[in-house]
């Protein structure tokens, strides 16, 4: 199948620079790749039920968005075992420890995405995964 996809400039240099290096074939395999690690990455929360151990991780312009992330940590605090903070210029890299129900990480999660401050939110699920 064929697909276009409207990507910065930018992005595409990288992608390319990044796969090239790997020495994958082309870039229809990374791509493939890519994706295939992207549906991992999202669907192993999204198959959870009941109680989950997971890292949240996310950047983000400390100014833009600060006060309304901090809200949304508050709402979550009985999932949020710890927190740790670090700046880098006006970017700020956190993560969050959480424990508690899968549908309620999953929550923060979208929350997190939501912000147009927010660059990038991974997740990643400790343990094995238990449908």
């Amino acid at each position: 199948m064929r697909t276009s996809f409207n990507i910065p400039d930018e992005i595409v240099a990288e992608f390319d620079r990044v796969w090239t290096e790997e020495g994958i074939e082309n870039r229809s395999r990374a791509v493939r790749e890519a994706m295939s690690e992207y549906i991992e990455s999202h669907s192993r929360l999204e198959e959870r039920a009941g109680e989950v151990v997971a890292l949240v991780g996310f950047d983000y312009r400390h100014h833009e968005v600060i006060g309304e992330l901090h809200a949304v940590q508050h709402e979550y605090q009985d999932i949020i075992q710890s927190t740790s903070h670090t700046h880098h210029g006006e970017w700020c890299l956190e993560s969050l420890f959480c424990r508690g129900n899968a549908e309620q990480v999953r929550e923060l999660t979208y929350q997190l995405r939501d912000f147009d401050g927010v660059q990038r939110v991974k997740v990643m699920v400790l343990g094995n995964p238990t449908p």
